[in-house]
């Protein structure tokens, strides 16, 4: 069973950076697509991210060109590089490993972390 814990959130001013990290353990970190997700009060969770074991990268319209999704098998860690951030970017954001194995998928979530762009 995959455990991921993020770090790296906190309170940063508009125009400001962020770097979130997730480390995973108790799997095969390279059999999963990885992805970071965010859940502001309210609306559903929507995908911010993803990335594939190959490196394949997948973004939303609203952080495309500010965000950037990266990984490093070798140390079981994903990261999401935030850039020029907005106040519309606050949210609690989730670190999620993804596994299709045939008709059956597989999902494990970090606890979520919070990112607040205030000034």
């Amino acid at each position: 069973q995959a455990q991921l814990v993020e770090s790296g959130g906190g309170l940063v001013q508009p125009g400001g950076s962020l770097r979130l990290s997730c480390a995973a353990s108790g799997t095969i970190f390279s059999f999963y697509v990885m992805g970071w997700y965010r859940q502001a009060p309210g609306p559903a969770r929507e995908l911010v991210a993803s990335i594939t074991s190959g490196g394949s990268t997948n973004y939303a319209d609203s952080v495309k060109g500010r965000f950037t999704i990266s990984r490093d098998n070798a140390k079981n860690t994903v990261y999401l590089q935030l850039n020029s951030l907005k106040p519309e970017d606050t949210a609690v954001y989730h670190c999620n490993a993804h596994r299709q194995v045939g008709h059956a998928g597989y999902d494990y979530w970090g606890q979520g972390i919070q990112v607040t762009v205030s000034s």
